[in-house]
């Protein structure tokens, strides 16, 4: 028992690894899906009818706009995905390192619930809001003479935004993206966790690495809670951040409840999942691209710890140049391991170089002790433990 847990943390990925992953599968999926991104965001704002569904609108943009028009916004997407990721992926992994069990190392359901949520809050008040504000000012924009267009461009729209309506202009609609992307990801990271066991028997931490089709199977089905769970936050939240002021000063939708009102009553119930298709076309594959890129990367990055410390092992604390040293210190060997490093010093002898390492004298870490004094050994010194 203390072996196996031992051996899970061990193969735990760093949090900035995890963020590293998250940034990778953002760039991707954004390339891929953003089309759908752009007929969603239609649907959402048509209120006359003008669209007839997913196929009539995307037929309607090409024809009347040109097919690069289903690329509008583009780079605040990519941009806002890849930081969205970023954040996401590593602050996620350091509030499941909090909510660890201290004596078993495995996070709870309830943990990883509060995790996701506490992930989908962070990225929601610092990275989705603004960037979202500013991508669907750009793709509400119709027509095919960009010269004609009020916001000429992301940076142009977003100072255009804070001249217009203050910088909290920005941060128009904040109060349903919060809900939404803590809900999503709340659901996302404990249903991917959740189809890693059922489909693969895949825990995480247990150095199993998923092939890029398993990784897509389970962010794809993951990623198909979250929209009709949250279909009403996002609608709310498409109409607040394309709303502008009018020419008195005064705004359609006052705030997230107001406006869920107002849809209610002038639209229909149904109206508050409008554009419920386009987003089940669009987040589920995009879980499955992300997911499928974050896991390779992340063994990737574990495998290559796992070398490095089995040279490092297998030597006897013996490394070849200073280069592998650096390497070492700076996190690229395990976490336990880096975290057990305390000082460590250089020195030549027979040609090669040697590391010092005072290791913390803690029952979590008896073989790294056990590995300290050999290379304290090799520098023909006695070990130090703390």
């Amino acid at each position: 028992m203390a072996a196996a847990t031992k051996t899970e943390s061990r193969n735990q990925i760093p949090p900035y690894m995890k963020a590293v992953s998250g940034s990778l599968g953002g760039v991707v999926e954004a390339c891929c899906l953003q089309p759908i991104d752009v007929i969603k965001t239609r649907l959402q704002l048509d209120r006359v009818g003008a669209y007839k569904g997913i196929a009539h609108c995307g037929s309607t943009v090409v024809r009347t706009e040109g097919v690069r028009a289903l690329w509008k916004g583009l780079t605040p997407f990519a941009t806002h995905l890849t930081l969205k990721y970023t954040l996401r992926m590593g602050s996620n992994a350091m509030f499941q390192t909090a909510f660890k069990d201290s004596e078993t190392g495995k996070v709870s359901n309830r943990g990883r619930l509060l995790s996701g949520f506490g992930a989908g809050v962070l990225e929601a008040l610092a990275i989705v809001t603004p960037f979202e504000v500013v991508k669907i000012r750009l793709q509400q924009q119709k027509g095919l003479s960009p010269e004609l267009f009020k916001y000429k461009g992301p940076i142009h729209c977003a100072r255009t935004i804070v001249r217009e309506e203050s910088i909290l202009g920005l941060w128009s609609g904040a109060a349903p993206t919060v809900m939404r992307n803590g809900t999503n990801q709340a659901v996302m990271f404990t249903a991917k966790n959740a189809f890693d066991i059922l489909l693969w028997n895949k825990h995480e931490g247990d150095g199993k690495v998923l092939q890029p089709w398993q990784s897509m199977i389970s962010g794809f089905l993951a990623g198909t809670a979250g929209p009709f769970c949250t279909g009403p936050f996002d609608v709310v939240k498409t109409r607040l951040m394309a709303q502008s002021r009018d020419s008195e000063g005064g705004i359609r939708y006052k705030g997230m409840v107001h406006a869920i009102r107002t849809i209610y009553a002038e639209e229909g119930l149904v109206a508050l999942w409008r554009g419920l298709l386009p987003r089940l076309m669009r987040i589920p594959p995009g879980q499955a691209i992300m997911w499928a890129v974050a896991d390779q990367v992340t063994a990737s990055s574990s495998a290559a710890d796992q070398r490095l410390a089995s040279s490092f092992s297998d030597n006897g604390g013996v490394v070849s140049s200073p280069f592998e040293v650096v390497v070492a210190l700076v996190g690229t060997v395990e976490k336990e391991l880096v975290e057990a490093i305390n000082t460590s010093t250089l020195e030549k002898k027979d040609s090669l170089c040697f590391i010092e390492v005072i290791v913390h004298k803690d029952d979590t870490s008896k073989d790294l002790l056990e590995w300290g004094s050999r290379v304290s050994a090799a520098n023909g010194r006695p070990p130090n433990p703390q």
